[in-house]
């Protein structure tokens, strides 16, 4: 047994010793000092699991911080099963198992200890990480737009780490695999360049972050829509149409992307077009226009909505009506009140809104003498 693994019983064996008093009213019976130590193992998980989720809440609560009280909730479980796991190998002391059972059944609780409590440091990662985040100042290195980036990274580094320490919890020796996996990195980089072309992409894009979680993008190919996801391997747009595209990151790598909620703030300005007639009152047409913006609810204050005479048209005056709305998920939304509401208005109004026409002047019809 090595030494690694022989450290851990001595420990037990201490702790053994420690409740002995209470274990020696059952004498020699293995099964019933077994029994008594597994129900001291409940009993002092549970105490310890309701003072966590008690008496540490409590404290956690008095702060102003609001990631402190998710830390002692995801807390409570961890300690729980630690200390119940704990006494299950106690528990299997009195009993006098095999060195090969005993060897087992360490290398199985000292698994299942790794894999809670790599799940446990996962969630602190995310709840600490997104608590930085909500606060970051625009110059700070995790702010929301590199979230992403290392959340993902603080995943892949506490799955490498776990998994090695499985591997030494079963006293496999690491060396000859990490070799082989160098050798094995080389000819899988050579068979998955496309994957690795968007891992790459992927990690630019969260440190660079052209557009963030939210965000209403338009790529070169057309499609718009709302990131809702940023991965290492891909990003995801919800369009309009409650259609998930999943895009891979060498290909949003290298495309030119307009981020509608970029910029200064996230307002998108609407250009509403309308034509109307020539002999038409202009100064008429732009207070109706200017009314019909001030008097929407869903169109900004600030900046102020304005109306600009762009072109003399083949049968009307190009006017186009200037506005901003909150979100650029409101457009359609937005521009189909303001049409409607145009339309309505300069009807009421006796303003034309003219269309194309054409007249036709036959000088001669085919086939008639005249």
């Amino acid at each position: 047994m090595s030494k690694a693994s022989t450290e851990p019983s001595m420990m037990l064996n201490e702790a053994m010793d420690f409740i002995k008093p209470v274990t020696g009213f059952f004498g020699d019976n293995p099964l019933a000092v077994a029994g008594i130590v597994l129900l001291l193992a409940v009993i002092v998980a549970s105490v310890a699991a309701t003072v966590v989720s008690r008496v540490v809440a409590r404290v956690a609560e008095r702060t102003r911080f609001k990631w402190d009280d998710l830390l002692v909730a995801a807390l409570r479980r961890p300690v729980f099963w630690t200390l119940l796991l704990i006494g299950c190998r106690m528990a299997l002391l009195p009993l006098n198992p095999s060195q090969g059972f005993s060897e087992v059944f360490e290398s199985v609780v000292a698994s299942l200890l790794i894999i809670l409590w790599s799940i446990f440091l996962l969630r602190i990662i995310r709840i600490l990480l997104r608590a930085f985040s909500a606060t970051a100042r625009p110059q700070s290195i995790v702010r929301k737009q590199t979230l992403p980036l290392f959340e993902n990274m603080g995943f892949i580094l506490v799955i490498v780490i776990s998994i090695y320490m499985i591997f030494r919890s079963w006293n496999v020796d690491m060396t000859a695999w990490l070799a082989s996996a160098g050798i094995a990195g080389i000819a899988i980089g050579f068979a998955a360049k496309d994957t690795l072309a968007n891992l790459f992409s992927g990690v630019f894009i969260l440190a660079d972050s052209p557009y963030k979680l939210g965000d209403y993008v338009v790529l070169d190919s057309g499609e718009r829509g709302m990131v809702t996801h940023i991965g290492i391997r891909s990003t995801r747009l919800l369009t309009r149409d409650d259609v998930e595209i999943t895009i891979p990151n060498a290909i949003m790598g290298n495309t030119r992307i307009t981020n509608e909620s970029g910029g200064p703030h996230e307002k998108f300005r609407l250009r509403v077009k309308v034509g109307v007639a020539y002999g038409s009152d202009i100064d008429q047409v732009r207070d109706i226009l200017m009314q019909i913006a001030i008097q929407d609810p869903q169109v900004c204050d600030d900046p102020e909505p304005r109306v600009r005479f762009r072109n003399f048209g083949g049968s009307s005056l190009d006017i186009e009506l200037l506005c901003w709305i909150e979100n650029p998920e409101l457009r359609g939304r937005v521009l189909d009140v303001l049409n409607t509401t145009i339309y309505k208005r300069f009807n009421s109004e006796g303003i034309e809104i003219p269309y194309s026409k054409h007249d036709i002047f036959i000088k001669e019809m085919p086939g008639v003498k005249q």
